[in-house]
């Protein structure tokens, strides 16, 4: 039997794995491994969700027009130049299929949003990766690989999973290093999380060019991951074109009748982005005195360091968590350079983690 065989080109691509759900030895362990919202969306968020329900065999607004006039308003954009989809990965992946072709090249910070070097290779291009400074995009290094088979620059800004932030002036100096024909997509899935003054959305910066489009999602701060739901700011040929692959439904009814609440909410969600910016800096001190590295971060959550650490290693304390009902997400290798990145979670559970991680420095 003649057994079908893919691209040739697929079989480099390494599909992408999600953080652990579940352990087999605790009935509800905490679950800190997707950087997910602990508070869930707000109430009016899940009434919206609910109101849904009885109309749920009807297709979806194909236009999204509720959803986009909420964003608009609320931020104060353009709602004709934004486009929602199923999770902004999923707009991530069709702009890559938009402007991408085999050959070209798409550039990356070494740190970067792991579906999109899957995206690139699917779509047949080079991905190259510009190394960073102190766990930081490096605007000077991408500029250096910048050539003529540049086509596409990625920058996830806060990044993941470090959650560190470049300020608004260094994405701005990096688009002015850019060709024109070369587009630059600044993925905002944590901005809502930042209070640093000198950190700026890039959403204005797509009235003034052509080439910069932004994507943002409901997953983290508004608590709706379940849903996958996601939007991009664009500019208007950047949205056209993107219009001529999206399919007509790629958003569904739930999804965007609750978004159109939740972006609403402002009080909800300037309660969570407190709660975090509290706890940041609590985890901070804390593991610091445990002789713990621990990254500056400005999302939901926070990048531990084992490798100045003596007999100690992500992967061993990512197991002891789990010992503990506590699922994080470990990263990097089995070695003393392996890390550990853990979503901050609701008072208890942080305290969970921290009382976890001082009886794991003791041992």
């Amino acid at each position: 039997m003649t057994t079908l065989k893919p691209r040739g080109d697929l079989e480099a691509i390494s599909p992408y794995k999600q953080g652990k759900s579940d352990l087999a030895d605790h009935a509800d362990p905490i679950k800190l491994s997707s950087n997910e919202s602990s508070f869930g969306p707000s109430p009016n968020t899940i009434a919206a969700f609910k109101s849904i329900a009885e109309n749920i065999h009807r297709y979806p607004d194909g236009s999204q027009t509720e959803l986009r006039q909420a964003i608009a308003d609320t931020l104060k954009l353009d709602a004709n130049k934004i486009v929602c989809g199923n999770g902004s990965e999923e707009l991530i992946g069709l702009v890559v299929r938009t402007y991408i072709s085999p050959g070209d090249e798409m550039l990356l910070s070494e740190n970067h949003f792991v579906m999109c070097p899957i995206y690139g290779r699917s779509a047949g291009a080079d991905v190259i990766f510009a190394p960073e400074k102190n766990y930081r995009v490096d605007v000077d290094a991408l500029l250096e690989r910048v050539n003529d088979k540049t086509r596409m620059v990625i920058v996830a800004n806060p990044n993941n999973p470090t959650g560190t932030y470049i300020a608004d002036s260094e994405i701005r100096r990096l688009h002015a290093g850019l060709p024109e024909n070369v587009l630059l997509l600044v993925d905002d899935a944590y901005a809502e999380y930042v209070t640093a003054e000198d950190y700026g959305s890039a959403l204005d910066m797509v009235e003034q060019h052509n080439n910069v489009l932004v994507t943002r999602t409901f997953s983290k701060i508004f608590g709706l991951a379940g849903l996958r739901i996601g939007w991009a700011y664009c500019p208007q040929s950047i949205l056209e074109n993107v219009q001529r692959i999206r399919t007509p439904f790629n958003a569904n009814s739930a999804a965007m009748k609750a978004a159109a609440a939740a972006i609403k909410d402002i009080e909800y969600i300037a309660m969570v982005r407190e709660h975090t910016a509290k706890w940041q800096k609590i985890i901070s001190e804390r593991v610091t005195e445990m002789g713990i590295k621990i990254l500056p971060s400005v999302t939901n959550f926070y990048l531990l360091d084992f490798a100045e650490n003596e007999n100690k290693s992500g992967a061993d304390a990512a197991a002891f968590l789990e010992s503990k009902g506590i699922i994080p997400r470990p990263a990097g290798s089995n070695s003393n350079t392996g890390y550990v990145r853990i979503t901050v979670g609701l008072d208890d559970e942080n305290e969970a983690v921290l009382k976890a991680l001082a009886e794991y420095m003791s041992n």
